[in-house]
């Protein structure tokens, strides 16, 4: 008996990974849930847990390849069974024909992502009766925020097309049926698709980027395909489509030396390039979207930290003592920062189209610096949490982003951020929004300064607040606002407690 192991979910907008790591080898034993291998996407790395004991078989999908969610990654064989076939691409068509030829199967709906309902079939890339292969794409999904592509879970004939183009279809819907395998047809359609691709590469590109390259009269030959083996994306036809003409022939030429200025050859020699991880490409990305797309505007003003660090002092050891964390600084901002939003609710809403979407809740987004970048988990309903719930969220929620564990779930739905810069000794800066959020909180550094009080000069612990804010959406006068309710909590905690 073989099982099969496939690529998980991989979140909502994530189409693909790269295999990074291998634990195990064609051989070796493995148990259940034993992690055999680790995925990097361009948000978080997934780890993919064995789904039966056995003895490792074929691996389909080595490091450094790039896969599609639910794409074969590898086989275990049942028990002390020996190493795979030495000829894996021979061995594979007859089994994926005798598995179909058992019955048919249901081609089902994949799972479209958090808050996605449903989607509209856009296109069938084949007809009833046409044969598939395994893994081949069969047709192409639109959702409100992605196009996602339906693989053939099976090798055979594609007999029923239940949900045909145009249909509006649920996250659990059945798409079409797959039945009887098509024999040696289906086995040498690889093979006789293979030439079909531009001469330069012998991968086959995704459907709906050879669907778009179409209609939007683009040669292949200039579009750098992103996926497995140089495979051309959809995603990557985009990106071509609205990338500037070049200005002349010698272009080209000139343009891998323009970015970098000449360096002399013995500075050469001490220089490393390492290739960016797709976290940090994405965190670029995101942060330059935000600042072409956003009307972002900052606005300061300062708290006074006597009373907060006064009633922390007096009360963290029976706090700790009693709910089994520290009590941090956090737990009062978020509290702070819930308590605002209610007044300046435009803060914590976001623009869709023409609309405005106001959020009758706050799902706080806690910026955390970890090894491999920026990442924003995500505390939800935090307004509805005490200071223990929100010290214990965020607590468990940053050692899960250190070590790289947090899932795509707990990275979504964020409707309002804070960021503390603090902790690394920033006195001031100017936090980049994280769209489609409306609003940012920059903490920093708590610093003794002189302050002028009821005439007298006296040194107080003061810290720096910046909120930057789409301005599309917030006035300057509810920016304001908002920043001086959570001065005045931080500044009288029992605000807080009174709700005023």
């Amino acid at each position: 008996m073989t099982t099969e192991v496939r690529v998980p979910t991989l979140g909502e907008s994530v189409t693909e990974a790269t295999v990074a790591t291998w634990f195990k080898k064609p051989g070796d034993a493995v148990a259940m849930d034993e992690m055999l291998c680790e995925l990097e996407t361009d948000k978080v790395t997934v780890e993919v847990p064995a789904p039966a004991a056995g003895v490792m078989g074929e691996i389909v999908a080595a490091e450094g390849a790039t896969v599609g969610v639910d794409a074969l990654l590898a086989t275990i064989l049942a028990g002390e069974g020996a190493a795979p076939a030495p000829a894996p691409a021979a061995s594979a068509a007859p089994a994926a024909a005798s598995d179909a030829g058992a019955g048919s199967t249901d081609v089902m709906v994949p799972t479209l992502g958090e808050s996605v309902t449903e989607a509209t079939v856009s296109t069938w890339f084949k007809a009833v009766g046409d044969s598939v292969a395994q893994d081949e794409m069969l047709c192409e999904l639109e959702t409100d925020k992605v196009s996602v592509e339906v693989p053939a879970p099976a090798a055979g004939v594609l007999a029923e097309i239940t949900a045909p183009e145009g249909t509006t279809v649920g996250a659990d819907a059945k798409l079409a049926v797959i039945s009887g395998a098509a024999g040696g047809a289906v086995a040498a359609a690889p093979a006789a698709a293979a030439p079909a691709p531009t001469a330069s590469k012998d991968v086959e590109n995704a459907p709906s980027a050879n669907k778009l390259m179409a209609e939007k009269g683009i040669d292949p030959a200039a579009v750098a395909g992103s996926g497995r083996d140089g495979r051309i994306m959809k995603e990557d036809v985009l990106k071509a489509a609205l990338a500037p003409a070049p200005a002349a022939a010698a272009a080209p030429a000139a343009a891998p030396a323009a970015p970098r200025a000449p360096v002399a050859a013995e500075d050469a020699s001490r220089e490393e390039r390492v290739k960016m991880t797709k976290l940090r490409q994405t965190i670029a990305k995101r942060l330059k979207d935000s600042q072409n797309t956003a009307a972002m505007l900052t606005t300061y003003n300062e708290v006074d930290m006597t009373e907060t660090m006064a009633l922390r002092s007096q009360y963290k050891d029976q706090f700790e003592k009693k709910h089994g964390v520290r009590l941090g600084f956090m737990s009062f901002f978020t509290k702070a920062c819930c308590h605002a939003l209610k007044e300046v609710p435009e803060v914590n809403a976001e623009i869709d189209g023409t609309d405005i979407v106001y959020k009758n809740f706050v799902h706080m987004g806690i910026a955390a610096g970890t090894p491999q970048g920026l990442v924003v988990p995500v505390i939800r309903d935090a307004d509805s949490m005490s200071f223990a719930e929100i010290e214990k969220a965020i607590a468990e929620k940053g050692k899960r982003a250190r070590d790289g564990k947090l899932s795509m779930a707990e990275m979504q739905g964020g409707t309002f951020t804070i960021s503390n810069g603090g902790v690394y000794g920033s006195l001031m800066s100017s936090p980049i929004l994280n769209p489609p959020q409306s609003g940012i909180l920059g903490m920093h550094k708590i610093q003794d300064r002189p302050m002028a009080i009821n005439g007298q000069v006296v040194i107080r612990p003061m810290m720096y607040l910046a909120l930057s804010y789409d301005h599309r959406i917030v006035d300057g006068k509810g920016a304001v606002t908002f920043l001086v309710r959570v001065k005045e909590a931080l500044e009288d905690p029992r605000r807080l407690l009174m709700d005023l």
